[in-house]
């Protein structure tokens, strides 16, 4: 997750009383699903309203159920110590025997409230307290282990699976050693491995680059990952990619390094300043990173020529879908230094041919209790349609979105973390679905609780 400014979208219209009664998605959503059998089937518009949990959990449309599959503070059945606090980005990978695999991230800083317990062989510094834990799941769905899948890590935000089956794991961190108490350098990879996550160890891929990591996408047929950087102050992060040595790829495989390069929009140094939908660019320019461990200049301060490199605030969600790599600016606000505002915007970069194109752009006009503030995690649903967490302020939602811009709640947090003259609920994090398309999976940030979600999915 991320940090916000002073003054939200929603807390700025709950004073004003300007409340939206539609949501307004500007762009092609079709283009998002463009490869994906399912959405030629597409086109509902949800499941009904959702219903009061009388447990106070989760509530759900009529049909749904969920199972708690964890929660922060229990015990891990390896006995290791505690379920950590932040439950964060999270995949779910195929395992032997139909059993599923999730690994989940964790992202606590130096004063976390529960870390990830340290294990040996699998800490990177003993002064970290994030990282990720594995869960196993039966056919059936039950928990058969729980685990540590690394620890002494910092602040693991998202990531993404790779195409051989492992998880890698960001650090959305600058922080170096003798900061905060750490041992070592902090702000890179690490890839973990569920099945066994010895076999992956503790292992930073350097090359990958040290910087506020956010998330990942591998391109399956040339193994490039692309990755985006979300900086909290200007100048703001870059989109990047990453030409491994050995792009065939493979658990360890990107241990082998290789060339970490930066976007460059020829004419576009802000990202934000682009507001219509379907602009596109090609001849797209990939700049080679001057010091990809930022030694002694963070990556998006360094000189890139006299041409410069192409910035945006907000860089967080990221996702192979079809040809292309689509990726997620949260907002962009001219008073914080970007060049133009918006609440949310969705990229898509075409390797083959070069070029990037504006697809989605969320608000000004939206429900304020629609997803219109903030697209964080996001994945793609059985049904061909897009699943998104909303990082924003009030209540939370997990939303649907089909390719005809329809949106729906799936699901709203109803843990109160705060009081009932003032209510605060925790954001989700970490949607993603079962290999087979069941279940959904999803995180509560705070309290950190892991669910299992199953019912009518279409498609």
């Amino acid at each position: 997750m991320s940090e916000h400014g002073t003054q939200s979208r929603r807390q700025l219209f709950a004073r004003t009383g300007a409340l939206g009664v539609s949501i307004a998605f500007a762009g092609n959503l079709t283009e998002l699903f463009a490869g994906t059998a399912a959405a030629q089937t597409m086109g509902h518009s949800g499941y009904g309203p959702l219903l009061p949990d009388p447990n106070g959990l989760l509530d759900l449309p009529k049909g749904f159920r969920y199972r708690v599959l964890s929660r922060e503070g229990d015990r891990l059945r390896s006995g290791e110590g505690k379920v950590p606090s932040n439950h964060d980005g999270m995949t779910a990978l195929p395992g032997r025997h139909g059993r599923v695999h999730l690994v989940r991230n964790h992202e606590n800083r130096h004063n976390g409230r529960i870390g990830v317990p340290t294990v040996d062989g699998l800490t990177y510094d003993p002064a970290g307290k994030g990282g990720c834990t594995a869960l196993t799941l039966d056919p059936h769905g039950e928990v058969l282990s729980e685990r540590v899948g690394i620890a002494g890590t910092a602040v693991n935000c998202a990531g993404g699976p790779t195409p051989w089956g492992t998880w890698l794991t960001c650090e959305e961190t600058e922080d170096k050693a003798g900061t905060n108490g750490y041992t070592k350098d902090h702000g890179f990879i690490f890839e973990v491995d569920p099945a066994d996550p010895h076999r992956s160890g503790a292992v930073p891929l350097t090359a990958m680059g040290r910087f506020q990591h956010e998330a990942i996408a591998v391109d399956p047929r040339t193994g490039v990952v692309y990755e985006t950087e979300d900086a909290f102050e200007k100048p703001f992060g870059l989109f990047y990619r990453f030409l491994p040595r050995h792009p065939r790829g493979g658990p360890g495989s990107l241990r082998a390094g290789g060339r970490l390069q930066a976007m460059r929009v020829p004419g576009v140094p802000d990202l934000s300043s682009i507001q219509e939908t379907g602009t596109s660019f090609d001849g797209i320019e990939w700049v080679d990173v001057p010091d990809p461990l930022a030694a002694e200049t963070p990556i998006r301060f360094q000189d890139f020529g006299r041409r410069g490199i192409t910035h945006a605030q907000k860089l967080e969600g990221c996702y192979w879908g079809g040809h292309s790599v689509y990726f997620v600016s949260s907002f962009a606000r001219s008073a914080e230094g970007s060049a133009g505002d918006h609440y949310g915007q969705i990229w898509r970069y075409d390797p083959g041919r070069r070029r990037l194109t504006l697809v989605i752009v969320f608000g000004p006009d939206t429900d304020v209790q629609l997803p219109g503030d903030s697209p964080d995690n996001i994945c793609l649903a059985p049904s061909g349609g897009l699943m998104v967490c909303e990082d924003g302020e009030g209540a939370q939602h997990v939303y649907g979105v089909t390719r005809r811009g329809e949106v729906y709640a799936v699901a709203r947090n109803a843990q109160n973390i705060g009081t009932p003259e003032d209510p605060e609920w925790g954001e989700f994090a970490g949607v993603t679905f079962s290999p087979d398309g069941r279940t959904m999976y999803v995180n509560c940030y705070n309290p950190g609780t892991t669910f299992a979600v199953r019912g009518p999915w279409r498609g």
